[in-house]
């Protein structure tokens, strides 16, 4: 029996809608053309100056010029977030690479390393009600297939810094629940195989915990917990990383402040560091957040000259006594606009591009000689 032609040409259409959508949903897109600077490098007597920028996402006008500002400020490396919720929105079978081809295209062009931080759950990965830093066990594998697919990309480009998750001692940063190191040293033992398989001279880093922080027995309540205690039970477990990451802020300390366990400040990162030795690993570190903030009226803030003062110790401070620290890479070089908050006063060029005091300042110290 023979279709009709009307039933054969609604059969053609639903064949063709499959197929667009089935390349919608499986096609690796393309990139766009760029519109890329000519190649440049870095000039600076210290190149232990990093930056965290956040640039992913923005128009390629906005990240050519902020990243021409860090290669003339002697940064030689900056920190990004590239969110699995942005590169992986629909499903675990496409990607979206544009936006982090444009950016990585960029920093290679102005002569800049690239640290990656890899976080930010897409909606297909966690369960229903939950927010976009909840990951769960079941989706471990999910995550370690995106950070494996990234570092098959672009370590072959020089992209071997990859930060696994942000800050998981913060109850906001484990999906608004009780942070809980032992999960995360086993999500670093589903990611550590995946991506070495496919790109073994990548640095899986240890995640930037935020500084200080209660002290006592972890309950579902808890907010946060104490960075050193975090990373005690977390390295009992013995996962597998190449680096760390610390986020090293100095509050209303100097740079040169000892460390102690109820202070933050910034050499806080030997305790640290003290502890990653402790246990057994010998690997490099990175500080991918930190600094300093001048806000008026901000308790833990500083007066504008005193943040100078301290930024410069501090690279000082890490050069001549950290030979283990490899970037310091503070917050955070700009915001697309104003929160009016004190978030504004971290930054070190306002949103227009017009650099603050703290800019040239670190400028300066990194063409001395």
């Amino acid at each position: 029996m023979r279709l009709s032609s009307s039933l054969l040409i609604k059969s053609m259409l639903m064949l063709a809608i499959l197929s667009i959508a089935g390349l919608q949903l499986y096609r690796q897109r393309v990139p766009a053309a760029f519109k890329l600077p000519a190649p440049a490098s870095v000039q600076t007597t210290h190149p232990i100056v990093g930056i965290h920028t956040r640039l992913m996402g923005l128009d390629e006008a906005t990240i050519r010029r902020t990243l021409q500002q860090v290669r003339e400020m002697g940064a030689t490396t900056i920190i990004d977030l590239f969110p699995w919720a942005v590169i992986q929105p629909r499903s675990a079978n496409s990607y979206e690479w544009t936006g982090s081809d444009m950016l990585i295209a960029h920093a290679q062009r102005q002569g800049l390393s690239v640290i990656a931080r890899l976080d930010f759950v897409p909606a297909w990965a966690r369960p229903a009600n939950t927010n976009d830093r909840y990951i769960d066990p079941n989706h471990y594998v999910a995550y370690a297939d995106f950070v494996a697919a990234f570092a098959q990309r672009y370590v072959p480009q020089g992209v071997r810094v990859l930060q696994i998750w942000n800050e998981p001692n913060l109850r906001f940063e484990w999906g608004d629940r009780a942070p809980d190191p032992v999960a995360y040293a086993n999500l670093l033992k589903v990611v550590y195989p995946r991506v070495k398989a496919v790109a073994p001279e990548a640095l899986i880093t240890l995640a930037g915990l935020a500084p200080g922080g209660p002290t006592g027995p972890i309950d579902p309540q808890t907010l946060s917990v104490n960075d050193l205690s975090f990373l005690e039970v977390c390295l009992a477990e013995k996962p597998p990383f190449d680096a760390v990451s610390v986020h090293a802020y100095g509050a209303i300390n100097p740079a040169d402040q000892a460390p102690e366990p109820s202070t933050t400040n910034f050499r806080r990162t030997e305790l640290i560091h003290a502890l990653v030795v402790k246990a057994g690993y010998d690997v490099p570190f990175y500080i991918t957040e930190g600094g300093w903030n001048d806000h008026p009226r901000w308790p833990n803030a500083v007066p504008p000259p005193i943040r100078v003062q301290n930024t410069i110790a501090a690279y000082t401070w890490a050069e001549k006594h950290w030979p283990w620290m490899q970037t310091v890479g503070f917050w955070q070089f700009s915001l697309p606009n104003l929160t009016y908050t004190y978030a504004d006063n971290y930054t070190f060029v306002a949103p227009d591009g017009t650099p603050k005091a703290i800019y040239y300042a670190v400028q300066q110290f990194t063409q001395q000689n």
